[in-house]
């Protein structure tokens, strides 16, 4: 698997990575979900699932593993099943996120299942308990879903903090979300504190659906941070779609190549020359096996801008998803 560098210093990572916040805590906004985690939701169990695909992604090649605070469990998952199998043949990646504390105490129907906090003592608070599970192995931390709203881009004092992480040998980074994505990502390359920006490397949504970011990502990508897309699926609707099926074209291209519309989807995030990590985020080892093949898909110009027909405005995109239920 193609590899690239996390940032101009940072660790060198595989090309699609395992995000874990499917698994990592009982409900979560996919679409299927009932389907896919049929059976037992129990802490075990979903540990148990955990560490099957963690075994599978490590088989297929995958190097890079994505977690964050508030994930359930998904850091402690991680955790065991590094311990359980070092020292592992050669070496994995692991990123995380602090801004997020998951409060749904492994309910299905928590009415809050996560509150944000991205004050300067929410980060020391999270960086010690990710630190504390992950160890060495923990190599880029994030502000989870940084926004204009809440401050954070402008709070010195967690920018120093950040840089002093920074000084200390971690990456740092942070992830966007929602329809004002490009917006904090160009905020975000002009964030310093003392003339130091601690950032190189983020985090955002951008799939065939939804691909308004892009242009601000690519100006990230030469700015040198590392480009790691998630949701490349949109939640399950380039999948499953709205009718039982993915949209046309992805369907199409889909059966023209002899796969799956998800490998389609997750090719046409790799064919973004400023994209360094797409992140699967399969629930079972099918789902992976089937995520990988987009390695085997070349889409041309010509299909990839037939794509593009099927993108949303950036309102609906936002809207409809904020109105997918856990589950």
């Amino acid at each position: 698997m193609d590899r690239r560098r996390l940032g101009p210093d940072g660790p060198v990572v595989t090309r699609i990575g395992l995000g874990l916040a499917a698994v990592g805590r009982p409900a979560y906004i996919n679409l299927n979900r009932r389907r896919d985690l049929a059976g037992s939701r129990s802490v075990a169990a979903l540990r148990g699932r955990a560490e099957e695909l963690l075994d599978d992604a490590y088989r297929l090649g995958i190097r890079y593993f994505d977690a964050a605070r508030s994930y359930g469990r998904a850091e402690e998952f991680l955790a065991g099943w590094l311990r359980a199998r070092e020292p592992l043949p050669e070496p994995v990646v692991c990123g995380s996120k602090w801004g997020y504390t998951y409060v749904g105490r492994w309910r299905m129907d928590a009415p809050v299942h996560e509150v944000k906090d991205h004050s300067l003592a929410q980060l020391r608070r999270q960086f010690a308990e990710s630190r504390s599970l992950l160890g060495d192995h923990l190599n880029l931390y994030q502000i989870h879903s940084a926004t204009r709203e809440s401050g954070v881009l402008e709070d010195k004092s967690v920018l120093a903090e950040l840089v002093a992480l920074t000084r200390a040998g971690l990456s740092v980074g942070l992830s966007v979300s929602g329809p004002r994505q490009a917006e904090v990502v160009e905020r975000a390359l002009d964030a310093t504190v003392d003339g130091v920006n601690p950032f190189t490397a983020v985090q955002a949504t951008w799939n065939l659906l939804e691909p308004a970011a892009g242009p601000a990502l690519r100006a990230a990508h030469s700015a040198g941070w590392a480009v790691l897309v998630k949701e490349a699926m949109a939640n399950g609707r380039l999948v499953s779609g709205q009718d039982g099926g993915p949209p046309g074209p992805v369907g199409h291209l889909a059966d023209l190549r002899g796969v799956g519309p998800d490998a389609v989807a997750l090719a046409a995030v790799l064919a973004q020359e400023w994209v360094d990590v797409a992140l699967s985020g399969a629930v079972t080892t099918g789902q992976l096996e089937s995520n990988l093949r987009a390695l085997e898909v070349q889409l041309s110009e010509g299909e990839r801008e037939g794509l593009t027909a099927i993108a949303e405005p950036s309102a609906l995109y936002w809207a409809t998803r904020a109105a997918l239920a856990w589950s």
